[in-house]
């Protein structure tokens, strides 16, 4: 009896169960930043903004250079994110009441609590959904209040006897979620800044600690490109009568609010970097960094005065195109990867690096296998973009693209379309529709768009 018993603790011992192996299954930290643009870090060339530990994440790590979301705007993005589907598949966006329930059961945090991970959250979750601390085993959904109409918007949390931006607050509370852990249980940490995003109500737009202040101070930014009246007038005039244009004038539409504005911006980005930093301090102290994969991107990019234009919305690559990177302690694979790879993708990858099946119904592609090889097919030769939300200030759009061309047109004008050769032309200046040399091309762009949407919706 004594040598079964013994057998039977040693044969446990040795099964991996899914879910619970420490040892197999890695801690995940998933950071999300709101309205950081692609370039908007040091690693992807920008010599201007001060982001050391966003660079040793993605020198260490796997830093994807044709990062995009499928939809630029951050609720419906965010909802793509959850679920790893498009935006016309899961409905959600803006003014749509919840997100279906259907698709919540089947979103990455829902199945990684099952899965029996330990998951946790804190930021901003901008989804409406009225069970949110069902889905976490720790989690707090917060973000500015627009109720205020000045700093306070961003200082609206405590810590110790104070309040604190929520750049701080949110890095603070990764920390303690760090700390508490339990032990040999993997954990999976979702992090959503509120930060770089403008506090859209004040007049001051960006706030940050005033530690910060010192950074950026004597630094002066370059105007942006395609700046000149040209490009804001070749707009269609729901686009140069819009939001964008009216937020150009809260940010942009002066030398000296540009200047102003663009510090602030750094400044923000820079604040996250720095509680980055903290957090990887911590994940070492308490042994966890040689077993905590982190993912980094951003909920969709955003105009810095380009076009004469703020905001994002637009399926122009300022709003489509959005820092990504992949950071896994237990592989040495450190690289660029020029791939074009999707918000859709962060759950299957998530997934992937849990050792767990990939449910059906996602329609994005796991990503872990770049951590060990080169160049994985990838199987994807172009991806959907949209911005569907039915809104007088913010014209829908539509379009489809590929690694070199991009096609699109507005919902409720498709006669106004634009196709850019996006190896000759990256900035998208000259738009190609109506060039008679490209009209085979022109439909040909139009036709993969049908069919693809066609295919989402079966």
């Amino acid at each position: 009896m004594l040598r079964i018993l013994v057998f039977c603790v040693g044969f446990l011992l040795i099964i991996d169960f899914p879910g619970f192996s420490q040892e197999n299954q890695p801690n995940i930290i998933f950071i999300l930043t709101d309205d950081q643009r692609w370039d908007a870090l040091g690693f992807a060339g920008n010599q201007l903004i001060y982001t050391p530990e966003m660079d040793r994440l993605a020198s260490e790590g796997i830093f994807f250079e044709n990062a995009f979301v499928t939809t630029p705007i951050c609720a419906a993005s965010r909802a793509s994110i959850l679920t790893g589907t498009y935006e016309r598949t899961h409905g959600y966006t803006f003014g749509q009441g919840e997100i279906k329930q259907q698709f919540i059961t089947q979103s990455y945090p829902a199945l990684m609590k099952n899965s029996g991970y330990h998951t946790g959250f804190f930021g901003k979750f901008g989804v409406n959904y009225s069970n949110f601390e069902e889905l976490f085993d720790i989690g707090e959904n917060y973000d500015r209040l627009d109720r205020y109409k000045d700093r306070r918007g961003y200082f609206n949390k405590i810590l110790g006897m104070d309040t604190v931006h929520l750049t701080r607050y949110t890095g603070q509370k990764a920390i303690e979620f760090i700390r508490q852990a339990p032990l040999g249980k993997p954990f999976i940490l979702s992090l959503s800044f509120s930060a770089p995003h403008a506090h859209d109500p004040a007049e001051e737009q960006y706030f940050w600690e005033k530690e910060f202040d010192s950074l950026y101070a004597s630094q002066h930014f370059p105007e942006p490109p395609l700046n000149d009246l040209e490009f804001f007038e070749a707009q269609p005039p729901y686009v140069r009568e819009g939001e964008n244009r009216k937020r150009w004038y809260w940010r942009f539409d002066t030398k000296e609010k540009y200047q102003k504005s663009m510090k602030g911006y750094f400044r923000m980005i820079s604040e996250i970097d720095h509680e980055i930093g903290l957090i990887r301090k911590e994940l070492s102290k308490q042994g966890k960094d040689k077993n905590t994969v982190i993912i980094f991107m951003s909920d969709n990019g955003y105009f810095l005065g380009e076009r004469q234009l703020a905001g994002k919305w637009l399926m122009y690559d300022n709003s489509l195109r959005v820092p990504m990177i992949i950071y896994d302690p237990r592989s040495r694979h450190g690289r660029k990867v020029k791939d074009m790879v999707l918000n859709i993708d962060i759950a299957p990858t998530i997934f992937d690096l849990a050792g767990l099946d990939i449910p059906k119904s996602w329609q994005g592609l796991s990503l872990a296998r770049f951590l060990e090889e080169n160049s994985p097919d990838l199987d994807r030769k172009d991806f959907i973009c949209e911005h569907l939300w039915q809104v007088d200030i913010i014209a829908p759009s539509e379009g489809i693209r590929t690694e070199y061309w991009k096609y699109f047109r507005y919902v409720n004008d498709p006669q106004h379309e634009e196709l850019y050769d996006l190896k000759s032309d990256p900035l998208e200046k000259n738009n190609l529709a109506l060039n008679p040399a490209f009209q085979d091309l022109l439909l040909e762009m139009r036709g993969k768009f049908v069919i693809k949407e066609k295919e989402l919706r079966n």
